[in-house]
């Protein structure tokens, strides 16, 4: 009988960064299953074009901010499609600048329910079955703003600082138990159409084009990233690491 795949679960697999991890982690022999919260069309499209390449997918539409979605997301995959191996916390929380008096109760709240606490229910919801097993990893993108707040930014650096910290309390407790917990701090533009491009609708033809040859983030090339840091030695474990455009100046000497 021939070995079962590792699976990988992508939680946000939009057709930037989840998607192309999605299509790297298949292309080296992983089982697929793929989260999102809307556009069930662009979903299936994702999943088709993994099968059709030869690789092995599923996907499915749940709400992370709403109770239990993403911890019976977890039980449902580990029943039906094996241990998962490896996860990506792909969610972002970003609402657009907006000033204090802008920001509601609401608005805040939901940023850290997306950013800060979603994490912390899929760590909950797997680390321990991966613990049991010794291995996996736990990929989570964030931001620059998990390490500098700008004005206009109170939700998402709040939300996503209290990611990072998440991530680090996490390795403190399970890297000893063979778990691998990387956080990616994307310092940049992505060119991803299921996000920057639907911030900047119209613009953002414009906006790439404004950017010039390797001024965006290729979501490809971070895929390759995220899948050397799921293959690292534990002798070389990466838990942190930036990713920006060649030329753009790094979040610690942008004043």
């Amino acid at each position: 009988m021939a070995p079962s795949k590792p699976v990988c679960l992508i939680l946000g697999a939009g057709a930037g960064i989840g998607g192309h991890v999605a299509k790297r982690f298949a292309a080296g022999g992983y089982r697929i299953v793929l989260a999102r919260r809307s556009d069930e069309e662009g979903l299936h499209r994702l999943v088709d074009q993994i099968n059709d390449a030869g690789g092995e997918a599923s996907g499915r539409l749940i709400d992370a901010a709403l109770p239990d979605t993403i911890e019976d997301l977890v039980t449902d995959v580990e029943q039906a499609a094996g241990p998962i191996d490896c996860a990506l916390f792909n969610l972002g929380a970003q609402i657009g600048n907006r000033a204090l008096a802008d920001t509601s109760y609401k608005a805040f709240e939901m940023g850290w329910r997306l950013a800060t606490f979603a994490p912390f229910r899929l760590a909950s919801a797997l680390l321990p079955h991966m613990a049991e097993r010794g291995r996996g990893t736990l990929l989570v993108t964030s931001a620059t703003a998990a390490m500098r707040g700008n004005a206009g930014q109170h939700s998402h650096a709040a939300a996503m600082g209290g990611r990072r910290m998440l991530c680090q309390t996490l390795n403190a407790e399970f890297a000893p138990r063979g778990i691998h917990v990387a956080h990616v701090v994307i310092d940049g533009p992505v060119d991803a159409p299921d996000t920057l491009g639907k911030m900047l609708g119209e613009h953002f033809d414009a906006y790439k084009q404004s950017r010039g040859d390797d001024g965006m983030i290729d979501p490809a090339a971070v895929a390759d990233t995220y899948w050397h840091l799921a293959h690292q030695p534990r002798n070389c474990w990466t838990h942190e690491l930036d990713i920006r455009p060649h030329g753009d100046t790094p979040w610690w000497n942008d004043n």
